[in-house]
């Protein structure tokens, strides 16, 4: 091997070795202080054991009830997630998330399907109304399911002169030796999604009531 290609394959794997000692856990805990990721929150106890967890937070500067409504109509065909529609819809999610609280998106309960893409479906695990929506599931390799499981919690708590903290909480229980060269790539694909999403439901909730868009015009 040549000196330059040393010298890049060194800078690479400099670069990787600095992305997982740096970069790799101030993604896992975005916008999360200390107490929060040691908090024990709603749907911890599905996989009491993970073999990977983030959680990631944001202020919102309005009260949680709010808040709620935006994250009670998540999902495909639903609100969306607030995030890069785009690059979700490059994977055929077809995603439209929503700028106005829909009515008949808000009665959502355990059992229910909540859809990452239409093909992909989470149940939902728990709902504290106001406070916590748990789902649960994963995406399956073909015929063969998921090789590991997975809970997607949101937790509002109230924060100081009517503000909402909201936490974004994901967990994985791997059930195949070969789980993390999966799941360890789209962790950090989920970081960009998830902070986006995070300051997306902020963003909307809080735009000021009849500030919503109009409707779109007709092309």
């Amino acid at each position: 091997m040549g000196s330059r290609s040393l010298g890049a394959s060194i800078a690479v794997g400099g670069s990787a070795v600095a992305h997982v000692l740096r970069g790799r856990p101030w993604q896992l805990r975005w916008g999360a202080t200390d107490a929060e990721v040691r908090a024990t929150l709603p749907g911890d106890d599905l996989i009491p054991d993970p073999d990977l967890t983030s959680t990631r937070g944001i202020g919102i500067r309005v009260s949680p009830d709010r808040v709620w409504p935006w994250v009670a109509q998540v999902g495909q065909g639903r609100g969306g997630f607030y995030s890069y529609d785009f690059l979700e819809d490059l994977v055929g999610c077809d995603i439209h998330s929503a700028d106005r609280i829909v009515p008949e998106w808000q009665d959502v309960r355990a059992g229910d399907e909540v859809h990452l893409h239409p093909d992909v479906p989470l149940s939902v695990a728990a709902v504290e109304p106001g406070r916590a929506l748990v789902m649960r599931g994963g995406v399956s390799m073909g015929s063969m399911p998921p090789p590991y499981d997975f809970t997607w919690a949101f937790v509002l708590s109230d924060g100081k002169d009517g503000t909402t903290r909201l936490l974004a909480r994901e967990r994985y229980g791997y059930t195949r030796p070969w789980a993390p060269l999966l799941l360890e790539p789209v962790e950090a694909i989920s970081f960009v999604m998830s902070q986006k999403m995070l300051r997306g439901v902020r963003e909307r909730a809080e735009r000021p009531p009849g500030l919503e868009p109009g409707p779109m015009p007709a092309v």
